[in-house]
């Protein structure tokens, strides 16, 4: 089993910066490539970004986050971060890191999932 705890989040100015941390225990993370997913009210939870295990040579992002958000990850802290720069108010979300097998956008290709943190840009 693996544990799994956002956080990071807070109010925050549009143009502004956040950097969410996903803090794993129960067992290492090397072993599972990792996501980041956003759900807003009313919407389906969506894919933001994902990492490829071990050590995080492959990187992927939504069209919507490329170029301003950065996901890596800290195998000796058993932790992944989402650096979120240039912030819009539609990123306002509560943000949910997962592992699973594969980096891949479908949410149930992950086993393992965090009960999130709260993101909100205001314009």
């Amino acid at each position: 089993q693996v544990q799994l705890v956002e956080s990071g989040g807070g109010l925050v100015q549009a143009g502004g910066s956040l950097r969410l941390s996903c803090a794993a225990s129960g067992r290492t993370i090397t072993a599972y490539a990792m996501g980041w997913f956003r759900q807003a009210p009313g919407k389906e939870r969506e894919f933001v970004a994902a990492i490829s295990w071990l050590s995080g040579s492959n990187t992927y992002y939504a069209d919507s986050v490329k170029g301003r958000f950065t996901i890596s990850r800290d195998n000796a802290k058993n932790t992944v971060y989402l650096q979120m720069n240039s912030l819009k108010s539609e990123d306002t979300a509560v943000y949910h890191c997962a592992a699973g097998p594969r980096p891949v956008m479908l949410t149930t290709s992950y086993n393992y999932w965090g009960q999130g943190t709260q993101v909100t840009v205001s314009s």
